[in-house]
């Protein structure tokens, strides 16, 4: 092995369910590089869920990031495993200095939020002529990094000059995709869930996700119940809404609006490992932008994803196609005429999620479920 090959490497892996699925290709591809090395993870609690069944992490360290002595703990924490590089898929101080704390000799990872001095490979992260930050997608900022490990060349950010305001194009090698897995356990409790909603083997479903961690995010909840409704009425669909336990109240807002039948999976006992064989079994999910998002085009799930008023350019990822050659995921965002030079954070009335009108969600529904069918 070269020189500067790691031994013991540690990830410290982003706080988000959505961009830890978007790091599973740089992960798979320094697993790939280096197959004998000893590579563990560092995540918030719950996020290790995201990693059963699959073999991209040796071990997963889980950590409390809130509290005075939370750099401290988790330092503490993976001390003991004694790697000799870390590579941070984050932005924070804070866990630049985990990895300093722990004595790791070498922390690779974009010079951002004063932390430069805590790197011993600090990279310049994407910025435009003005300085301002560069429209970049997180698959590509992530594989970037790795690439910094390998000693291979940096992407050329040149490559995200965007031609359109839906998505870029990516630097990410042609046929690389994200990936998750699961596992017995995951599987048992998806079934426990699945059966206390009456929904057996040969029970077809969709699944609508109304969260997202910024109420600016979320398509109106009557329009949700709507398209349940039509899910149900005219392609003979259970309908499941997902969401994290705080989100409860929010599908229980959709399931009363709703003239049909909708199942909320929170107040099933759903779990972030269950809801991948749930997903993974699913026709089809319709989406704010928001972690299951990106879950479901891990399992290759047909998706409608509703963008409003976050650029999608952001996360453009890679997606599978359709048995037809079309793409697996329609991407419908709230202004389809803003300018391919401007984005939408810049622009929160003008690409409120609420310009997403009802029959531009149905429309992109039934062409999917259509295809499927043919």
């Amino acid at each position: 092995m070269p020189a500067n090959t790691p031994l013991r490497l540690l990830v410290v892996l982003p706080s988000w369910v959505g961009d830890i699925v978007m790091a599973t290709p740089t992960i798979r591809r320094i697993r790939d590089a280096y197959p004998g090395i000893f590579i563990g993870g560092l995540c918030r609690p719950g996020m290790d869920q995201l990693f059963s069944g699959n073999t991209l992490f040796d071990e997963l360290h889980v950590f409390q990031p809130h509290g005075m002595m939370a750099s401290k703990k988790a330092a503490n924490k993976v001390r003991p495993r004694r790697y000799d590089t870390a590579i941070l898929l984050t932005n924070s101080f804070s866990t630049a200095l985990i990895t300093r704390l722990a004595f790791i000799p070498r922390r690779i990872g974009y010079n951002r939020d004063t932390r430069g001095m805590l790197l011993t490979d600090p990279i310049a992260p994407p910025r435009n002529p003005d300085k301002s930050w560069k429209l970049t997608p997180a698959v590509d900022y992530y594989w970037n990094i790795a690439s910094r490990l390998l000693d291979e060349d940096p992407i050329d950010w040149s490559i995200h000059t965007p031609t359109n305001c839906v998505e870029v194009p990516l630097a990410l090698p042609k046929g690389v995709t994200m990936e998750l897995g699961y596992n017995e356990q995951d599987e048992s409790k998806a079934k426990d869930v699945l059966s206390a909603a009456n929904i057996d083997d040969a029970t077809p479903y969709a699944i609508l996700n109304p969260g997202g961690n910024n109420p600016a995010k979320r398509w109106p909840i009557e329009r949700f119940a709507q398209l349940a409704d039509h899910l149900h009425k005219a392609h003979d669909l259970r309908v499941l809404l997902n969401g994290s336990p705080a989100e409860t109240q929010l599908c229980d807002q959709i399931i009363t609006h709703a003239k049909t039948s909708p199942i909320s999976l929170p107040k099933l006992g759903n779990t972030l490992g269950a809801l991948k064989p749930i997903i993974d079994r699913a026709t089809i999910m319709i989406t704010n932008d928001t972690g299951p998002r990106h879950i479901a085009a891990a399992f290759a799930t047909p998706l409608v994803s509703l963008f409003g008023p976050t650029d999608p350019r952001w996360t453009t990822i890679p997606v599978a196609q359709l048995h037809n050659g079309s793409p697996s995921e329609v991407i419908l965002v709230a202004d389809p005429t803003l300018p391919a030079e401007e984005s939408a954070n810049d622009h929160p009335q003008r690409c409120a999620i609420e310009q997403i009108g009802y029959e531009r969600v149905k429309a992109a529904t039934d062409s999917i479920i259509q295809i499927l069918d043919t």
